[in-house]
């Protein structure tokens, strides 16, 4: 099976990264505008295709360095099986003595971890992957003649995987810069440079093969293309032929580790928009609203009456989060901000992660049949909050009620799913692997605590709602429901099937 790796090293992290491909201007191309650099004329056949990208990547691979990071992660600590075989030949009180000595002086664990940058200015800021840098003690460069630099990290954001270098200005140095805008095309020409392997200033060339891709980055999409990237391009530039930035490498999609044609790159303008972050401030300061929300589904949108399939559902409000103090609800759908459509969940969160601190913004929600407009000053997004998983169902018992069997809320189960204290709901104790509600993430352990908006704290109170629905000829019942993992909504038929 094909599976995303980083360009720098196996992807073992939620957040891996990608490189990017650029688009192709039409016409005559200048360096837009790299330090030091003059006109870039790129030769053309009739057709358009270039005759060589010589010119190009001679006048941007000064900008473009080798990243070499050393790390150190936890320390080795000893084990009795690790007694070297020498000291095993010894007398007991020498064997003794050395395993002391190893407990009170564990072995540090160090590691390298190699990538590419480029510099975005003259004075030595300079761009690569959170992941290359993740960690290190110390950071170097290497430039194009061989020259090596200590750097400092200026900053990261593992929610974009980028991060922002500096070396000492001793000297002036060749820079690019980003693309001014987003409107690569498929098929656009495309040119990367980096330091695959740690072979330094290799170049490749492709196209664009897709954009919008959608592939875990929570704040960004990502541009595919075809151009060869591997293990040590990671936080490298992909060029358009203007010599424009179009994005930052960060992953692969390969079933081996090498490269298969699919590379993935952040989009210049997120990695414009974040550097300048980093290098104000240290870090990404990005707007909170303090909702848990899902998207909406097909029948979760006809069980709520909307028209279309878009919209963020609210699954839970945080205590004191800005959401919280406007009043937002559990099940209140967001439809609009700042009257521009919510696509989905992760529209949403990109959208409000990208709103002014202290900015005042109207939401406009479902609630009860009713649109209403909901106006919030938003906060400041805490650090390290982090988005709840969702597991597998697990096997189950023989199904008894659409595929589910139940037990009462024991004090136990509220505990387990930090619920209160006097909190009605049946927990889930048998669920059909083949079951509507299996298929959609519900899972043994889980509670349900509302049907149709209404508590429910018996069997015989979810067969009422399951009537109620089916008398107002509705095809769906909503369901709230709470798992360790967090609080969503569910759209249970009422009509089982056979």
């Amino acid at each position: 099976m094909s599976r995303v790796s980083s360009v720098a090293r196996p992807l073992t992290a939620a957040v891996s990264t990608f490189a990017l491909a650029a688009a192709v201007a039409a016409g005559a191309w200048s360096l837009a505008p790299a330090y030091g650099q003059d006109k870039i004329q790129v030769e053309r056949l009739a057709n358009g295709a270039p005759i060589s990208f010589a010119d190009l990547i001679e006048q941007v691979s000064p900008a473009v360095v080798s990243v070499n990071a050393r790390t150190r992660g936890p320390d080795i600590s000893f084990d009795e099986g690790d007694l070297p075989f020498q000291f095993r030949q010894m007398p007991e009180e020498w064997q003794e003595l050395f395993r002391d000595f190893q407990r009170e002086n564990p072995a540090p664990r160090e590691g390298r971890s190699v990538g590419s940058g480029f510099f975005i200015s003259a004075d030595g800021y300079i761009v690569t992957n959170n992941h290359v840098v993740e960690g290190a003690t110390e950071v170097t460069v290497s430039l194009k003649n061989g020259e090596e630099l200590d750097a400092e990290i200026i900053g990261t954001d593992a929610g974009t995987d980028l991060a922002v270098l500096k070396v000492d200005p001793d000297m002036e140095f060749s820079y690019v810069l980003f693309s001014p805008d987003a409107n690569w095309r498929v098929g656009d020409w495309v040119v990367a440079v980096g330091n695959p392997f740690g072979l330094g200033g290799t170049a490749t060339a492709g196209i664009i093969s897709a954009t919008g891709r959608e592939i875990g980055g929570t704040y960004n999409d990502f541009i595919q293309f075809d151009a060869q990237i591997n293990r040590g391009n990671s936080g490298g530039p992909t060029f358009d032929l203007s010599g424009n930035v179009i994005g930052v490498n960060s992953q692969i999609l390969s079933p081996t580790g090498g490269n298969v044609g699919i590379g993935f790159a952040i989009p210049a303008n997120v990695a414009d928009r974040i550097t300048k972050q980093l290098i104000q401030h240290g870090r990404v300061v990005r707007g909170y609203l303090g909702v848990v929300i899902q998207s909406v589904s097909n029948d979760i949108a006809e069980s709520i009456g909307l028209d279309e399939t878009y919209g963020a559902m609210v699954t839970e409000v945080t205590s004191g989060s800005p959401a919280e103090k406007a009043g937002f609800k559990i099940e209140d759908v967001i439809l609009e901000v700042d009257g521009v459509k919510v696509e989905n969940n992760l529209d949403l969160t990109r959208r409000v992660g990208d709103l002014v601190v202290g900015q005042k913004v109207r939401f406009k929600v479902l609630r009860d049949d009713r649109e209403r407009t909901i106006r919030v000053d938003i906060g400041e997004r805490p650090e390290n909050l982090g988005a709840s998983s969702r597991d597998v169902p697990d096997p189950a018992k023989p199904d008894e009620f659409h595929g589910m069997s139940f037990k009462p809320l024991t004090e136990g189960d509220r505990e387990r799913l930090d619920l209160p204290s006097d909190a009605l709901g049946l927990v889930v104790d048998g669920l059909a692997p083949q079951s509507e509600l299996a298929r959609k993430g519900l899972r043994v352990g889980d509670a349900i605590l509302e049907a149709g908006s209404d508590p429910i704290g018996s069997i015989e109170d979810l067969e009422r709602r399951v009537e109620k629905a089916r008398t107002d000829g509705k095809a769906n019942l909503l369901l709230l429901v709470q798992s360790e993992n967090g609080r969503r909504f569910l759209a249970m038929p009422v009509e089982e099937k056979s």
